[in-house]
């Protein structure tokens, strides 16, 4: 049964589910500048059921980016939503060079800050408009997280005339950069930053700007990687090709397990977050969604399982004001 629980991105107006689905892990396995970047092996069966399942119980968002599977994933949403695009709401990414028959995806020009990402955009973009088999992306984002301001700057120019031709409806910046956000969103035409948020991690004060000056906070991450699950223990491990088993940039993961500190976390907060029925899944999410009315969780999957679960978050809404106090207090924070 659809569920009637929508936010809003933003200035662009644009309403969506307020739960997304990230679509990551579905591009299967992949490599930027030669290190392990996807999910380990995909059942493209297996996604396009958790998609058709997701539709069912009312998401209509959907992230992905031209890295994910170096084009796989962008082609994946392609297929599924041939005739029904109307009823989708599309954000992708842009912002490197993709290989889609080698799964490669490199920085441009070797390295991330001389890229000259601006005189791409406009190729990425039809880039990503073929693999998608459309002729317009509600949502695009710039993927490239340290971009010097001035280049983003730059990029930015050609995003608005993207905007202006119809190719794009709106955009916005991946990364939790305060100050690039603040000199990004001065356009009209961004609507959205993606951060990485969830319970126990996030920029508050990128959260604190988004609603200042209306920005929709995409998440990635809602879950941490799967780390708030509940399905892992100290000794868990991941494959060789699983972005987990070398994420060291994330703080719930060192030497390719989780940290002692994610888990002893969740373990403190963990009946606050099942309180009233929810799994520990479904109550990340409601914490995200309690804590400010501009987030878009975008939790990512690999079977119809997974979807259902998160889906049925919608049905129990955000924690009320009383639990948010609690977690507070357990981990020590103020909100």
């Amino acid at each position: 049964m659809p569920n009637h629980m929508t936010r809003v991105l933003g200035r662009s107006g644009i309403e969506v589910s307020a739960l997304g689905l990230g679509c990551w892990a579905v591009g299967g396995p992949w490599t930027i500048n030669g290190s392990q970047a996807g999910w380990s092996v995909v059942d493209d069966n297996e996604s396009s059921r958790a998609i058709q399942r997701a539709l069912e119980l009312g998401v209509n968002f959907f992230d992905t980016a031209a890295n994910y599977g170096a084009g796989h994933s962008e082609k994946l949403l392609g297929r599924i939503f041939k005739g029904r695009r109307d009823q989708v709401v599309i954000a992708t990414k842009f912002g490197y060079q993709v290989d889609e028959a080698a799964k490669v995806v490199l920085n441009y020009d070797g390295k991330e800050e001389d890229s000259d990402v601006a005189s791409r955009v406009r190729a990425d973009a039809e880039a990503s408009l073929r693999r998608l088999d459309t002729d317009y992306i509600d949502v695009y984002q710039l993927h490239v997280w340290g971009l010097g301001i001035e280049r983003a700057l730059q990029a930015r120019d050609v995003l608005d005339e993207l905007v202006r031709e119809g190719k794009i409806r709106t955009y916005g910046w991946s990364t939790d950069r305060t100050d690039a956000i603040k000199a990004f969103s001065t356009s009209p035409n961004c609507s959205v930053v993606q951060q990485q948020l969830s319970v126990l991690d996030g920029n508050m004060e990128l959260l604190a700007l988004c609603e200042q000056i209306n920005l929709a906070s995409i998440n990635r991450g809602p879950l941490g990687m799967g780390l708030l699950t509940g399905k892992f223990v100290p000794e868990s491990t991941f494959a060789s090709d699983d972005v987990r088993h070398s994420a060291a940039w994330h703080p719930g993961f060192k030497n390719g397990k989780p940290t002692q500190e994610w888990l002893d976390k969740l373990a403190a907060i963990h009946d606050v977050l099942t309180s009233n029925g929810r799994t520990l899944s479904q109550g990340a999410l409601a914490w995200i969604w309690a804590r400010s009315p501009q987030t878009v969780p975008i939790p990512g999957f690999k079977t119809v399982a997974q979807v259902e679960e998160n889906c049925k978050a919608l049905q129990f809404g955000p924690l009320d004001s009383g639990q948010m106090a609690e977690i507070d207090q357990i981990l020590g924070r103020t909100s």
